[in-house]
């Protein structure tokens, strides 16, 4: 596998493009995108696990239904969730101007949207400059660069990425781009994420392997606690580039390096994702090892990625570990305090500061260099088992609180 540039271009027959039409009037940036297919894809998708939804999520939520996603069409500015009846109606409407414009089916349209809760969806504002979003259509990085901005708010870093690997001797490739910055924990985060390949694989294949690579890394990702209402993933596989279509979800080689391939997609896009929280300066990936299982190991790594303490203590570069082993105490899984080790570690070195639950003695001095780097690990041996896993989180700043203070101004 090798990365590649040109993002949800990168496969053969995709084509990406974006606009601004001014949905939110202050801001001079692109706010309406557009992916598309030339050919029919197989598709499948992940949506927020939050009881309220926004219109947009129900109705792909609906669409995907058929396995048939051909075009996505998204805007940031306002997220069209808690509008009532009109925002379903401007959902759908959204689906049929780029059904209209690409002559497809509306069902083979997946509708995003990002942006403010509870303000009416201007709808106008798309259907007047359909045309020119269709136009901007282009298969080569400028396309996938002019779409990626539009779905922006908040961040300030691309989200990006492309992959090739060989199945079946055929050359296949993976495209992504991402956005999300705040409002994201585990359980998908206020996130948008379209993944586009040119592989051939049949649309309940893909929707298997798209979860267990959900379930690795989106699903392992928190900034601040908050689930969103609108967050998708949505996956496009259009079969252009050739290769013999997976149709199991056994472990054979074809499944394999296909699932492996979107694996490292994703948790490539949620460490950006993570990188790049609100306010944040640094990346923190927190592994816990040797638990009874996998899902116990999740559970302890999410609730230290998770507290607000342990975040604080990373912006601040203290070696305060009682404040992880005190997140995985109110974990909802079982451990062995007494048996339980804490690392710190980053590019400046490694430092244990904890063996079977008691301090141990560390410079104070060595333990703030190694976490005063932007990237840091904390390192948590249980001993408990096998089971482990990691979680990507970052630190806790005073400008998250600048940045949603002010949010809707």
């Amino acid at each position: 596998m090798k990365e590649i540039s040109g993002g949800v271009c990168a496969p053969k027959g995709f084509l990406a493009g974006g606009i601004r039409c001014g949905i939110k009037e202050s801001s001079p940036k692109n706010d309406l995108a557009l992916v598309y297919s030339q050919k029919p894809c197989a598709a499948a998708a992940m949506f927020t696990q939050n009881k309220v939804k926004a219109a947009c999520v129900t109705l792909t939520q609906e669409n995907i239904a058929g396995g048939k996603i051909r075009a996505v069409i998204a805007n940031s500015g306002n997220a069209n969730a808690c509008t009532g009846d009109d925002g379903m109606k401007a959902a759908r409407r959204m689906a049929h101007l780029a059904a209209d414009a690409l002559s497809l089916d509306p069902k083979e349209v997946a509708v995003a949207s990002t942006g403010v809760i509870g303000v009416a969806f201007p709808i106008t504002k798309i259907e007047n400059n359909i045309g020119v979003l269709k136009d901007s259509l282009r298969s080569d990085g400028q396309g996938h660069s002019d779409a990626l901005s539009a779905i922006m708010t908040t961040d300030t870093r691309k989200k990006e990425i492309a992959v090739e690997i060989s199945i079946d001797g055929k050359p296949v490739r993976i495209g992504a781009m991402a956005k999300g910055s705040g409002m994201i924990h585990p359980n998908m985060a206020t996130m948008l994420c379209f993944i586009t390949t040119d592989a051939a694989i049949e649309a309940g294949v893909l929707d298997s392997i798209l979860r267990r690579a959900v379930k690795k890394s989106f699903n392992r990702l928190t900034v601040d606690g908050d689930t969103s209402t609108n967050d998708m993933v949505v996956i496009m596989a259009n079969s252009e580039a050739g290769n013999r279509s997976i149709k199991s979800n056994e472990e054979g080689s074809d499944f394999k390096i296909f699932s492996d391939a979107l694996e490292y997609v994703c948790i490539a896009l949620a460490r950006m994702m993570a990188r790049d929280g609100e306010g944040a300066t640094k990346l923190v990936t927190v592994t816990v090892t040797g638990a009874a299982d996998e899902q116990s190991a999740e559970t302890l790594a999410k609730s230290a990625a998770s507290s607000n303490l342990v975040k604080t203590a990373c912006f601040g570069a203290d070696a305060n570990w009682g404040r992880v082993l005190c997140a995985l105490g109110y974990a909802k899984a079982d451990f062995t305090p007494e048996k339980t080790d804490v690392s710190f570690k980053s590019r400046q070195g490694e430092i244990q500061v904890c063996k079977n639950g008691q301090p141990v003695s560390f410079s104070e001095e060595t333990a703030k260099k190694i976490l005063s780097c932007d990237e840091i690990e904390i390192l948590i041996s249980l001993k408990d088992g096998k089971g482990e896993a990691s979680v990507w989180g970052c630190d806790l700043t005073y400008d998250y609180v600048k940045i949603n203070g002010d949010y809707r101004s």
